[in-house]
C-alpha cells in the first residue's frame, strides 16, 4: 500500500514543502497526517498518532490482521481439512512405516528402504494393498484434527498474551501444543489401532467392520485405548518439539507473518523432520501395543503386552537397542511432506476463510 498525500500538494490544509525539509519528507508527513485524520473519528487519538507502516502494494494482505477475526469454526474447519488431505496423501508411506517397525517380521516383508518397500506391497499384495484402512484414518483424522487446531489457537494466544503480551512466546506454543495432543489422540487412538492391524503383513481384515468386531469381541473395549498412555508420551513431546520449531522457523522465513505458502512448507516439513527423529522409539513401542504382534508376544510372559513400560521391554528383549529406531527412514520421510501439507493447507484454508468472512461482513 502506497503512503497517501504524495502528490505535489500533499493533504489539504497539511504543510508543504519548505526550507530545510525534502519533497520526500513532506510527503511522508503529509501521508502520515492524512492517515490520522481518516482514523481521528474511530480510533481517537491513538490512531492520529500511529507511524505509517511501509507496505510493498505487490506483497498481499497483511496475513496477521486476518486470523485475528477468524472464529473457532474456522479453525475447526481448516485444521479437518488439513488432517483429513495429510493422512490420505500420505497413507501408503504410513503402510510402510508400520511395516518397518515390526520387530519379527515374515521374511517376506522384510524391506530395505521405503520404496522398495513400497514397490514390493504393490507388485505381490496388490495396487490398493497400501491403502487399506484409509476409510477409518479419514474419518477419525477429521474430528481429530478439527479439534487439534483450534484448541492449539486459542491456547497460544491466551498464554502468549499471559507469558509475553504483545508478542510471541515459544513457551506458549509448546504447551498449547501439548494440550491440544490430549484432544487429538483421543478422537485419533481407535482409529489408529484399526488402521495398523490393517496395515500388517499378513492382516486378516480386509474391511473396517470386520477388523473393529474382532478387536471388541476378543481383546474388548480398552483394546482401542490400550496404547493411549504411549501415544500422549510419544505425541506431547511430539508436538510440543513440532510447534516450538514451527513457529521459531516462522520468525526467521516469515517475520511479518503474512500469508506465505513457501514459509509455512518449509517450517512445517522441517519441524516434522525433527520431531519424528526424536520421539521414534516411542513410536516403535506405540505401533506394538496398537498391533499386538504375535511372534512379539512369544517373548512377554502376559500374553497382552499392555502399558508402555512392558512395550519398552518387549522391543529390547527382541531387538536390543536398535529395535527402539526401526523404521526411522519411513517415519521421517513421512513426516516432512505430512507435516508441510497438514500446515499449508491449514494456513491456506484459515486465510481463504476468513478473507472471505471479512468481505462477507464489509458487504453488509
Amino acid at each position: 500500500m502506497e503512503l497517501e498525500g504524495r502528490g505535489a500538494g500533499g493533504v489539504a490544509g497539511g504543510p508543504a514543502a519548505g526550507p530545510g525539509r525534502s519533497p520526500g519528507e513532506s510527503a511522508l508527513l503529509d501521508g502520515w497526517l492524512q492517515r490520522g485524520v481518516g482514523r481521528g473519528a474511530s480510533g481517537g487519538e491513538a490512531g492520529a498518532c500511529r507511524p505509517p507502516v511501509r507496505q510493498d502494494p505487490d506483497s498481499g494482505p497483511d496475513y496477521e490482521a486476518l486470523p485475528a477475526g477468524a472464529t473457532v469454526t474456522t479453525h475447526m474447519v481448516a485444521g479437518a481439512v488439513a488432517g483429513i488431505l495429510e493422512h490420505c496423501v500420505m497413507y501408503p508411506i504410513d503402510c510402510v512405516k508400520t511395516r518397518m517397525q515390526s520387530l519379527q517380521p515374515d521374511p517376506a516383508a522384510r524391506y530395505r528402504n521405503v520404496l522398495e518397500a513400497l514397490w514390493r506391497i504393490i507388485r505381490t499384495e496388490g495396487l490398493w494393498r497400501p491403502m487399506r484402512g484409509l476409510n477409518v484414518t479419514a474419518t477419525g483424522a477429521g474430528p481429530a484434527h478439527a479439534l487439534y487446531f483450534a484448541c492449539y489457537e486459542k491456547l497460544k494466544k491466551t498464554l502468549s498474551d499471559v507469558i509475553h503480551p504483545g508478542g510471541n512466546s515459544h513457551i506458549a506454543n509448546g504447551a498449547a501444543g501439548c494440550v491440544a495432543t490430549l484432544l487429538h489422540d483421543a478422537a485419533m487412538n481407535p482409529a489408529e489401532v484399526v488402521k495398523q492391524r490393517m496395515q500388517m503383513y499378513n492382516s486378516p481384515y480386509h474391511r473396517v467392520t470386520d477388523c473393529v468386531r474382532a478387536v471388541w469381541q476378543n481383546e474388548g473395549a480398552g483394546a482401542f485405548y490400550r496404547s493411549y498412555t504411549t501415544q500422549l508420551t510419544m505425541n506431547v513431546p511430539f508436538q510440543a518439539i513440532h510447534f516450538m520449531t514451527y513457529e521459531f522457523l516462522q520468525e526467521h522465513f516469515n517475520p511479518q507473518r503474512r500469508y506465505n505458502p513457501s514459509s509455512h512448507v518449509l517450517s512445517g516439513a522441517c519441524a516434522g523432520a525433527v520431531a519424528a527423529a526424536a520421539t521414534t522409539p516411542l513410536d516403535v513401542c506405540k505401533t506394538l501395543l496398537n498391533t499386538q504382534e504375535s511372534l512379539a508376544l512369544n517373548s512377554n510372559i502376559t500374553g497382552h503386552i499392555t502399558g508402555m513400560a512392558s512395550a519398552f521391554r518387549t522391543v529390547y528383549q527382541v531387538g536390543g537397542v536398535t529395535a527402539y529406531f526401526r523404521g526411522v527412514q519411513a517415519r521421517v520421510i513421512y513426516q516432512i511432506p505430512s507435516t508441510a501439507i497438514a500446515w499449508s493447507v491449514y494456513e491456506f484454508f484459515k486465510y481463504l476463510i476468513t478473507k472471505r468472512q471479512e468481505e462477507w461482513r464489509a458487504a453488509k
